[in-house]
């Protein structure tokens, strides 16, 4: 038994088709096959059942992949030590990040990193949380930059920042000539909402909930972008939440519809999360020191308190 052949075996087992899971490995198709048929002779049991169109894993071959992607991902911590040891940050870096994150964090902190760690080659994906949770564990990305906690045994979390909510609310709306914001006046019946699968949109919900029913019976709107939602909004369809980090992009005209909550103000942690394997750890180091550094360096949230629920 080999690495390389754990490693053909993950290959398959992701592609679920031999052709497609050798040009990934870089080999020719019967290579692959040759491989994972002697390590199924070896094993003395079929790791795929190929009368299925596509390829699936047989019961007992489900465990032999868990086990193999455990053991691949070690394999690659002895590149990890020598590469500590000789102080090289540098290689190729798969980088996941929430789509009401990456585009305001990513352009704070990309030149800069990149500046000042030439050799690394950052692979950047605008990913759900769920997805990104799935890869990690999968193994096809290194880190992630999501709200946490996620409450999941096989990642961990380090805190980068709290970012707290801000409400656009525009003229006309029944809180817009308040000053300030009250967590208890939120109704998520005048809500506009991101569509399912955004980790933001769970956070206002459980916000409002808190405090306010949930009434299917009224009309709501959910949309994909956060920028859309301002323009709903602007067209008197209701508030909104923002993550602070966009409050910073909104033009003069429309500042005045920005209502900040008292204190404590509700917030979301976010954080660069990875597989509790560590693996790659130098860059992932890397990677908080520089955001850290400019997000300290650009906005004070050291002092911002998170009331409950957190957003998530």
């Amino acid at each position: 038994m080999t690495i390389t052949q754990l490693y053909y075996v993950l290959a398959v087992a992701e592609n679920q088709n031999f052709t497609k899971a050798a040009a990934k490995c870089f080999v020719t198709q019967p290579t692959l096959s040759m491989q994972i048929q002697k390590l199924e002779d070896q094993l003395g049991v079929q790791i795929f059942d190929r009368s299925k169109k596509p390829i699936e894993l047989t019961n007992i071959g489900r465990k032999i992949v868990t086990q193999a992607r455990n053991i691949v991902n070690e394999s690659y911590r002895i590149q990890d030590i020598v590469d500590q040891q000789k102080g090289f940050i540098g290689g190729e870096f798969k980088l996941g990040i929430i789509p009401t994150v990456m585009p305001t964090l990513l352009p704070m902190f990309l030149k800069s990193f990149i500046k000042k760690h030439p050799k690394v080659k950052l692979k950047i994906e605008e990913l759900t949380t769920e997805e990104i949770i799935t890869r990690i564990k999968d193994g096809h990305l290194d880190a992630a930059i999501a709200a946490t906690p996620l409450e999941d045994d096989s990642i961990k979390e380090r805190v980068l920042y709290f970012e707290p909510f801000v409400s656009y609310i525009p003229k006309g709306h029944r809180l817009h000539n308040n000053n300030k914001i009250d967590v208890s006046e939120l109704d998520i019946n005048d809500m506009l909402l991101l569509e399912d699968g955004h980790c933001f949109r769970d956070g206002v919900i459980n916000l409002c909930k808190a405090f306010k029913s949930h009434s299917e019976d009224q009309f709501q709107l959910e949309s994909g972008s956060i920028e859309t939602l301002i323009k709903l909004s602007n067209e008197g369809l209701g508030m909104t939440l923002l993550p602070y980090l966009h409050t910073l992009d909104i033009n003069d005209k429309e500042k005045g519809n920005l209502h900040y909550f008292n204190e404590p103000s509700p917030a979301r942690e976010v954080s660069i999360i990875y597989h509790k394997s560590e693996l790659k750890m130098h860059i992932i180091e890397a990677l908080q020191d520089v955001i850290s550094g400019i997000i300290r360096g650009a906005i004070a949230f050291q002092n911002v308190k998170i009331i409950s629920p957190l957003a998530k």
